[in-house]
Order: C-alpha cells, then sequence, then structure tokens
C-alpha cells in the first residue's frame, strides 16, 4: 500500500447547513507526491484519495509541479477532492 493511503480512506464526510447537509466541495490536504507509470504527478490526499497535477499549459498551469522544492511547499495545501466530492459519507 502507498504510504499516503495508510491513513483512514473513508474520512471524507458532509459538512451540514443550518437546514442539514449541503453539497459542497470538500478541501483535503496534499501529504505527498507520487509519479504514474506516465510520468505525470500525482497528489496524494490526506483522505487517501489522489489527483493529479498536472503541468500542461496553456490549460494548466502548474510549474511548481516539475521542482522538487515546489512540490514540498505544496505540501498541506489543500486541494477539492472530487472523490469525496463524489460520495460524501
Amino acid at each position: 500500500m502507498h504510504p499516503a493511503r495508510a491513513g483512514n480512506p473513508t474520512s471524507c464526510s458532509k459538512i451540514a447547513g443550518a437546514g442539514g447537509p449541503v453539497a459542497v466541495a470538500v478541501a483535503r490536504k496534499i501529504v505527498a507526491f507520487h509519479q504514474d507509470d506516465s510520468g505525470d504527478w500525482v497528489a496524494d490526499l490526506e483522505c487517501g484519495h489522489t489527483q493529479h497535477v498536472r503541468h500542461n499549459p496553456p490549460w494548466q498551469s502548474r510549474d511548481w509541479v516539475t521542482r522538487e522544492d515546489g512540490r514540498r511547499d505544496h505540501i498541506g495545501v489543500e486541494l477539492q477532492c472530487t472523490k469525496c466530492d463524489a460520495n460524501p459519507k
């Protein structure tokens, strides 16, 4: 198992509003990075899910992901976890 997935992968949750549960973007912190089989960078999120963080201008401008210090500086930054959004607990 990937080290970032050693935690509880079911820690996703809904945020309740005044009238009950509401659909919201679920922000999860980046805990690590790894490269996939194609060499693209993938962020490992605290919930156990992963998300590609490609630098592919002009569509995606994330030149920081191409540098080790850039990736290190983004540990702890929150990304929207689309998998938690799709399957809130």
